[in-house]
């Protein structure tokens, strides 16, 4: 496929570019239909909305908030009322508003919604959806109209978890620091400016498609508008490695002497089946989000798993095509010339990354020693790790719901940002109301009139939402004060939702961490077809994992370098983060393994030398890892730039996973402890092997047949012949090299006075023949069948300027 590809590069390209363009004008035909369905069923807070929604089905919904404060005089004045209530007049003959709850109404009913300085008062506002499915042309309608209310010595600002959805930063802003980061690594590890587009258009190939069929999609079935960011953000960062890894190897076999055709087949044959066991790893990671049972994740999983596939297509088809399109453009412009005047580099690795390598192979033990005590201490604060939802307090401080937030906490309490509802559908109400009011941790409550049987007993706490007093405060109202006043009721509200959330997804991530662990095990058992390995793997994995939290818990929930990073205060880490980070950090670090691995395995196959596989498979595939992790944390960081707490805290935890994850795990700790097990880093029993299926990240190649070896014979056959210009005459000192069709050097020869060689062929079989010599005259690539007798060959080489 990649020798077609290449051969057709224009096709390839018009339908990549017919593709893209042709979803993109389908997907801003259709709009978006993005839907956050978002349940949590058997939950104490699921029990009480099902509640109000049968006996208050209008005010059911998400309760948000418009407050505003006067810098002199009350909020009373009547040059303030006339303002303010014909806006909320406004909202409230709004369709979907359910009703809005004022201090203006008659009897002086709402007197408990003004401050007591009278300086901020506030309406609800309370919607017939919940936060998720409220439309946001309707929520950008309400904050419009509540702010234009404000002016000079009145402000007015619009809190609450609806009007959150509205205040989100400039999309594509990651996304374009993202690639300009790309850019400037990729440049600086090619030193080729084609070399550097190659990684960055495959990625916006990949990722343009994949959101656009993302937006169809949502037209068919529930997609929530959080999987275009995870989207775009995991495919970018898979398209770019992706196609860094597959031009590297491409660039090494030019490099050492094939045409840039064989050197694009060769490529793909290698680096193209780890980057296609790389996809598959990604997508089992994603996919295990399913086994949680979060329905509104099955969207995420679908519309990241489309952009990881086809992220995996353009590097797998139009990559060829570009590199077709380039030839040996690929390289820079000393490479070429140093490789038209001195011919193939050697196979051997050399520079900063081979001495690396000898050195890991020389202390494997201190290496792996120090790099477990740094994993080890960076993974100590994940043992206080708190899962909840921050509040609206961690907001950037620029945006109406932080002020909001600020506003509401100045004039009536911390608290206050997030309302507990008790709805009591048995019992006795008015006990249970009153047993609220002398539990620790209560600032107000108030029984709302009761409708079709059902009580709502709203509870103000002196702690914030995200606060873990708060979180005790539900917990104590739910097994004690409700039972001992003998009622039937149900704590709800946007702050026991999150709770519950929490809970939720803390009782399931031990079947989603086996889960994805299990089966990316599986898939490198079949891959590397052994238990060692993969079983390496998924133990580095959890150590990534828990250093990348403690991190988080550091940063965030302890707040170190919070006021650095202008993030807010301290909180819980969100309860979503663990399964989408955990999906993500476990696919891109199975990435690593593979590449790493993959080329070791390589090695292992041809040598049987365990100690030379580890090295140069270290030697050839660390520094393009680094790359590529130093790629992934420029792109992840990016999002800290959002303003966005949640963006961000995810941002900082896949950064820090990432670059742990490559920098010490698969730089450090995995090839010293492959060192230390030696042989059996490959050991397979032989009933297993017989069972597994036959899938390999290499080609396989061909090997001296045993009995010949055995014997002593020399090579199975050879492959002879003369080195001639295009006018007949010999070439002397050519370069001649065997290659195998994995690109590994079998022998090479330098040609004689009278341009003959002879090179030794190991067993029958296909082979790439591989001719440079000095300028004016240009390389030579050639595929090259073996049978069992010897094969003569002329080679032929034409003049030119510099190598093609």
């Amino acid at each position: 496929m990649a020798r077609w590809c290449y051969r057709h590069r224009l096709v390839v390209l018009l339908l990549w570019v017919g593709a893209l363009f042709g979803l993109g004008f389908s997907a801003s035909t259709a709009g978006t239909d993005y839907a956050n369905v978002f349940s949590l069923p058997d939950t104490d807070s699921k029990k009480a909305y099902d509640l109000m929604e049968k006996a208050f089905p209008a005010s059911a919904g998400d309760t948000d908030t418009v407050v505003w404060k006067v810098d002199e005089g009350s909020v009373r004045d009547q040059d303030v009322r006339s303002r303010i209530q014909p806006a909320l007049d406004e909202i409230a003959a709004m369709k979907g508003v359910g009703g809005v709850t004022g201090p203006y109404a008659a009897g002086g009913a709402g007197a408990a919604q003004i401050s007591g300085d009278g300086r901020i008062a506030y309406a609800q506002i309370t919607f017939t959806e919940q936060a998720n499915a409220v439309p946001k042309e309707l929520v950008q309608d309400v904050v419009d109209t509540a702010r234009g209310a404000g002016q000079d010595g009145l402000e007015v600002e619009v809190g609450g978890q609806a009007i959150q959805r509205v205040q989100e930063p400039p999309t594509g802003l990651a996304e374009m620091v993202g690639l300009a980061a790309a850019a400037v690594v990729l440049f600086l590890a090619f030193g080729s400016l084609y070399a550097m587009l190659l990684p960055l258009a495959v990625a916006v190939f990949g990722v343009g498609m994949g959101l656009f069929s993302t937006q169809l999609l949502s037209h068919v079935t529930d997609i929530p508008d959080l999987a275009p960011l995870l989207s775009s953000l995991i495919g970018l960062g898979v398209g770019i490695d992706y196609a860094l890894f597959i031009v590297t190897r491409h660039r090494k076999g030019v490099l050492r002497g094939l045409d840039p055709e064989e050197s694009t087949v060769v490529a793909l044959n290698t680096s193209g089946r780890a980057v296609l066991f790389a996809g598959g790893t990604v997508c089992i990671a994603l996919a295990g989000m399913l086994v949680t049972n979060l329905r509104f994740l099955d969207g995420v999983v679908i519309g990241t798993s489309l952009t990881v596939v086809l992220s995996v297509l353009a590097a797998t088809t139009l990559l060829p095509a570009l590199l077709g399109f380039l030839g040996a453009r690929v390289l820079s412009r000393k490479q070429r010339r140093v490789l038209a005047a001195t011919g193939p580099e050697p196979e051997k690795a050399s520079g900063p990354a081979a001495r690396w390598s000898t050195g890991v192979q020389r202390r494997p033990r201190t290496i792996a020693a120090l790099a477990l005590v740094v994993m080890a201490v960076l993974a100590l604060p994940v043992l206080s790790l708190r899962l909840g939802a921050t509040d609206q307090g961690n907001d950037d401080a620029s945006t109406t719901t932080r002020k909001a937030y600020d506003l509401l906490a100045e004039g009536f309490g911390p608290g206050f940002n997030g309302p507990l509802q008790v709805v009591v559908d048995g019992g006795d109400a008015t006990a249970l109301t009153r047993g609220i009011k002398d539990t620790p941790g209560v600032a107000r409550v108030a029984a709302l009139p009761p409708a079709s049987g059902v009580t709502v007993i709203q509870v103000v706490p002196t702690t914030s939402p995200q606060s873990e007093e708060t979180d005790t405060l539900i917990d104590r109202l739910r097994d004690d004060v409700i039972p001992e006043a003998g009622a039937q009721a149900h704590v709800g509200g946007v702050t026991a939702v999150s709770k519950d959330f929490a809970t939720v997804t803390g009782d399931r991530l031990p079947l989603f961490i086996a889960t994805i662990i299990g089966l990316g095990f599986l898939l490198l058992l079949v891959a590397f077809r052994s238990l060692v390995v993969p079983l390496t793997a998924a133990v580095m994995n959890l150590v990534a994992a828990a250093a990348s939290f403690g991190v988080l818990v550091a940063v965030f929930q302890w707040g170190w370098g919070l006021d650095l990073l202008g993030l807010g205060k301290e909180g819980p880490i969100n309860a979503f983060l663990p399964v989408i980070m955990l999906s993500l950090l476990f696919g891109l670090s199975m990435d690593y393994q593979v590449f790493l691995v993959s080329r070791m395995h390589e090695e292992w196959v041809h040598t049987r030398d365990n100690a030379r596989a580890v090295r140069v498979g270290l030697a050839e595939t660390s520094r393009v890892i680094n790359s590529a992790a130093l790629i992934m944390v420029c792109v992840f960081l990016a999002f800290v730039l959002s303003g966005d707490a949640g963006a961000a805290m995810a941002g900082v935890g896949l950064a820090a996973a990432v670059a742990l994850d490559a920098f010490i795990l698969r730089t450090a700790l995995v090839p010293a402890a492959m060192h230390l097990l030696g042989d059996s880093n490959w050991w397979l029993p032989g009933w297993l092997e017989k069972r597994l299926p036959h899938l390999a990240v290499e080609p396989k190649e061909e090997a001296v047949a045993p009995a010949t070896a055995a014997a002593g014979e020399g090579p199975a056959s050879v492959v002879h012949g003369f080195v001639r210009n295009t006018a007949g005459e010999p070439v002397e000192d050519a370069t001649v090299t065997l290659l195998s069709r994995g690109g590994r050097e079998l022998d090479r020869v330098t040609s004689l006075a009278d341009g003959s060689y002879i090179l030794s062929v190991p067993a029958p079989g296909t082979y790439l023949l591989a001719t440079t010599a000095a300028p004016p005259l240009l390389k030579r690539a050639r595929r090259l069948t073996v049978e069992g007798e010897p094969l003569v060959y002329d080679v032929e080489l034409e003049e030119g300027a510099e190598v093609g």
